[in-house]
């Protein structure tokens, strides 16, 4: 089983560039950036969400981010976790993953979720109750810009004609596309348009186990050569939670690191480090 990190990119915490470095000096496989453009300053948001922590609105460009992150390391995999893809142009965000993958030499793990904050998702003319919807056609979309040289794409969300868009990504299909959630269609979603599942720890490991072996054994009934891989977002950085995922066929676990200044995470990730020689691949 791999082990990631993730960390909030927030302005005030390390530079994402030293946070890459420390995280590939120590072992760890991967470092994956969460994502929000802003936060809805209303009484309408508040009552939703609650009173969010600084770092929501205080956060990096993503890809920004993962930029200063690949330009810093060179075997350490770079995600987004998560791209908020019902908040992106998808012609846009084609570019944005396939320049990085491309210079990076396709170290890019490509997180997508729908959100949660409907006032942010509506900000971007995103209708939150057709979010999932529209996050599948973008990541389609994004797919055929990849894919194709002459890419075009013709669905409810998303429309374009014929257009060229380079650069291509390192791999032709593109980078791994992760799907997260944990609701009752997130299966069905990862087998029509992701390659990996990616759940958020918190759901008991038995049932998480039930949920992973009939994913598989979808992906199998449709064709799927390999077993789904999946990586668990948020795991508890303890020996024997991280057994546990590593014995029900969990392939990743990605532990958070706050989002705090230099000292405060060379703190976490030296307690955490141990770890990587136990359960990294």
């Amino acid at each position: 089983m791999k082990l990631g990190i993730a960390m909030f990119p927030a302005d005030f915490a390390v530079r994402p560039d030293e946070l890459a470095r420390a995280v590939e000096d120590r072992g760890f496989e991967s470092l994956f950036l969460p994502e929000h453009t802003h936060m809805p300053a209303t009484e309408r948001t508040r009552a939703e969400v609650g009173e969010l922590p600084a770092h929501f609105s205080h956060t990096h460009d993503l890809f920004v981010a993962l930029t200063y992150a690949a330009a810093a390391t060179r075997s350490l995999r770079v995600g987004t976790g998560i791209c908020l893809a019902p908040q992106r142009d998808p012609i846009v965000t084609a570019k944005a993953v396939a320049s990085l993958d491309a210079l990076s030499g396709g170290r890019v793990l490509f997180g997508v979720g729908a959100g949660w904050i409907s006032e942010e998702i509506a900000h971007h003319g995103t209708d939150p109750g057709r979010r999932w919807s529209v996050m599948a056609e973008r990541v389609k979309a994004m797919r055929r810009i990849w894919e194709d040289d002459v890419a075009e794409f013709h669905g409810e969300h998303v429309r374009f004609g014929p257009l060229w868009s380079w650069p291509k990504p390192h791999r032709p299909s593109g980078p791994p596309v992760l799907v997260g959630g944990s609701g009752p269609l997130v299966a069905s979603r990862v087998l029509d348009f992701g390659d990996e599942w990616m759940p958020h720890a918190g759901m008991p490991v038995a049932e998480l186990a039930e949920r992973v072996a009939k994913l598989r054994a979808a992906g199998r009934a449709a064709g799927r050569a390999d077993d789904v891989p999946v990586t668990v977002f948020g795991a508890e950085p303890e020996p024997a939670h991280l057994a546990e995922l590593r014995d029900i066929g969990v392939n990743r676990a990605v532990l958070y690191a706050p989002p705090a200044d230099a000292e405060a995470v060379h703190r976490f990730l030296d307690q955490v480090t141990p770890l990587t020689a136990a359960f990294s691949d």
